[in-house]
């Protein structure tokens, strides 16, 4: 006998396997329907336990906005980076976002129009007012620069920017 026919025997033996043991299931069905049913809950209520609780559940904690005060002095800096040498932007206008796209660099070069617009991390600052968005309360603040090249001047930054 070839190995395939030797696959096709086993094969074939295991559906008939398969097969006597569902007909014999469903048999029981019209002899002893309370063992029918009851294999059935055996078998579906472990999962559905399992499905339903989630066990402990541990709340996810990130970056918070601080409760700011206008006058209060704070520092600029950025929870969603780990470089310390990354910039926070000022922006003119609240809700002004911008994407980094590194092949236009035009904006961080000092120029007159772009004078201070990129802050390093760690800038002393100064609340001056708030504005909401996306519903949100004092989700963007004016700051003023009280330190440094850059001082008095001012910009909206996000609220989660100032620490």
């Amino acid at each position: 006998m070839s190995d395939e026919e030797n696959l096709n025997k086993t094969v074939d033996s295991a559906k008939n396997v398969a097969g006597n043991q569902f007909a014999a299931f469903m048999g029981l069905k019209e002899k002893n329907p309370k063992a029918f049913y009851g294999i059935i809950v055996a078998l579906v209520l472990p999962v559905l336990i399992m499905m339903f609780s989630g066990g402990e559940s541990t709340p996810v904690s990130g970056p918070t906005i601080k409760d700011l005060s206008v006058g209060q002095k704070y520092t600029l800096k950025s929870p969603n980076t780990v470089d310390k040498d990354a910039k926070i932007r000022l922006v003119p206008v609240p809700g002004t976002l911008a994407a980094y796209d590194d092949t236009e660099e035009e904006d961080r070069k000092d120029t007159k129009e772009n004078t201070c617009q990129h802050m390093p991390q760690g800038t002393p600052v100064e609340v001056m007012e708030f504005s909401d968005a996306y519903g949100k309360k004092k989700m963007f603040v004016k700051v003023k620069v009280t330190e440094g090249a850059c001082k008095d001047k001012d910009g909206w930054v996000l609220a989660i920017d100032v620490q």
